[in-house]
C-alpha cells in the first residue's frame, strides 16, 4: 500500500476520448419541466372540452330520439311524470312515511300483540297470552293432542 497522498491538482492530462462513449448532463433545464407542464395543462383543458361537447352531444341526440310520452300522462301533469308509480318503495323522495319510523313502530306493535292476554274466541276457549307463558305452559302440560311422553 502506498503512503504517497493523492493530489487532485496534478492532471495526467485531457479526458480520454472514444467514439462509443457518451457523457450525459448531470441536470434538467428548468424550460424543460415547465414546457412540459405547459402541454400537461393543455392537454387537461383540451380533454375537458372534448368530454363536455361529447356529453352535450348525446344528451342532445338522447333528447331527440326519446319517444314522448302517451298524451294520458301529459294530461295529469309535471308532478306525475316526475314520481314513479305506485307502490312506492318508503325512503324515495316524495313518500311520507320515515322508514325508520315505521320499522320503530311496527316492532312497537309487535312486542305489544306477544305480551298481551285477551280472548279471541271464549266459546272455544281460545286466547291469546304472552310468548313465555305459552312456553311453560307447553312444558309443564305438553302439546295439545299428542301423546305426552313417557318417561325414559
Amino acid at each position: 500500500m502506498s503512503t504517497d497522498h493523492h493530489h487532485d491538482s496534478h492532471h495526467s492530462g485531457p479526458d480520454p476520448v472514444h467514439s462509443d462513449v457518451a457523457w450525459e448532463k448531470a441536470d434538467v433545464s428548468p424550460s424543460t419541466i415547465y414546457i412540459y407542464l405547459i402541454g400537461l395543462a393543455v392537454a387537461v383543458v383540451l380533454s375537458y372540452a372534448v368530454c363536455v361537447f361529447v356529453l352535450r352531444g348525446t344528451t342532445h341526440m338522447a333528447e331527440q330520439s326519446d319517444t314522448p310520452p302517451p298524451p294520458v300522462r301529459q294530461e295529469m301533469g309535471s308532478s306525475y311524470q316526475a314520481m314513479p308509480p305506485e307502490p312506492r318503495l318508503q325512503g324515495v323522495p316524495g313518500h311520507g312515511n320515515d322508514p325508520q319510523a315505521d320499522l320503530r313502530e311496527k316492532l312497537e306493535q309487535d312486542t305489544r300483540a306477544m305480551k298481551r292476554y285477551e280472548m279471541t274466541d271464549q266459546s272455544s276457549g281460545i286466547a291469546e297470552i304472552p310468548i313465555e307463558d305459552a312456553m311453560k305452559m307447553i312444558v309443564e302440560k305438553g302439546m295439545p293432542g299428542a301423546p305426552p311422553a313417557e318417561p325414559k
